[in-house]
């Protein structure tokens, strides 16, 4: 499904940008900006050398990326590739490198783990239970976490509280039980700031974004959303949605606690159209 491909009436012309749709500037931008701009530069002060941006490469750490290298911040900038992300998502990283000329640190899992996890449960074994979903999510997104957060004391996500209902307490700065300090500098900016942001500024994104992908994933667990859908709607759609995080913000990276939710894996329709990071 593209973006023109929704124009509800013949008097409305189609969309065909996720900018278009989405950037608008609202009253309080540039406070928002500012605010943002100043936690960055104080976060990276704290923690030299020891900082880093766990980027998702979603619409939201696009911005954060852009405004550590526009203000010349020490910040480092590092990524999970899953092995099981889109094409668009992977070609990502290199236009950052390109555009931005910056070093983008690659984490990825264990192959050795990757392959037993398939061979023992199936490529669509995360249809089947929430346990066998985190499960994979542990294997290809928590255990190279682990990696890529080793001897830093800080790290920047682009988590903001209009992303979901579990995300709606999120606080801007956070310390965890390893002393590891995480900064949510976006946590109060709205869609329009991001995209508006993005607009302004040409900020390279994903361009799953402008096929009704929000949030995007791993390939086999993200899927556009309908009109009037929740914000994470698409991602793991078979499951509660009290259930959709993979672990990685919830305990400063324990999985979650939850029941499960058995579900058949979806046809071939829903598998073409499920086709993200790790956010």
């Amino acid at each position: 499904m593209t973006a023109t491909a929704v124009s509800r009436s013949t008097h409305t012309p189609a969309v065909s940008t996720a900018i278009e749709l989405y950037a608008r500037h609202t009253p309080g931008f540039e406070d928002r900006l500012a605010d943002t701009l100043g936690a960055l530069r104080q976060a990276a002060m704290q923690h030299p050398s020891t900082i880093v941006q766990a980027t998702s490469l979603g619409a939201e750490d696009m911005v954060l990326t852009d405004l550590i290298v526009r203000h010349d911040l020490p910040i480092a900038v590092a990524t999970l590739d899953t092995g099981a992300l889109h094409a668009p998502t992977r070609a990502l990283i290199e236009r950052m490198r390109h555009r931005y000329r910056i070093a983008v640190e690659v984490f990825r899992p264990s192959e050795d783990a990757v392959l037993h996890f398939v061979a023992t449960h199936g490529e669509k074994a995360m249809y089947r239970s929430l346990e066998l979903r985190k499960a994979c999510c542990q294997v290809r997104k928590l255990e190279p976490l682990s990696r890529l957060l080793a001897g830093r004391g800080a790290w920047v996500t682009g988590l903001r509280r209009e992303q979901s209902e579990h995300r709606s307490a999120v606080d801007l700065r956070t310390v965890g039980q390893d002393g590891r300090v995480k900064f949510n500098p976006l946590a109060d900016w709205s869609w329009n700031d991001v995209w508006h942001y993005i607009a302004t500024h040409d900020v390279p994104y994903n361009p799953l974004h402008d096929q009704f992908m929000p949030s995007i994933g791993c390939a086999p667990c993200t899927r556009a959303i309908a009109l009037g859908e929740p914000f994470r709607a698409g991602r793991w759609w078979w499951e509660d949605e009290g259930q959709k995080e993979c672990g990685l913000h919830v305990g400063e990276g324990a999985l979650a606690a939850g029941g499960s939710k058995a579900a058949p894996a979806p046809g071939r329709g829903e598998e073409q159209q499920a086709t993200g990071t790790f956010a």
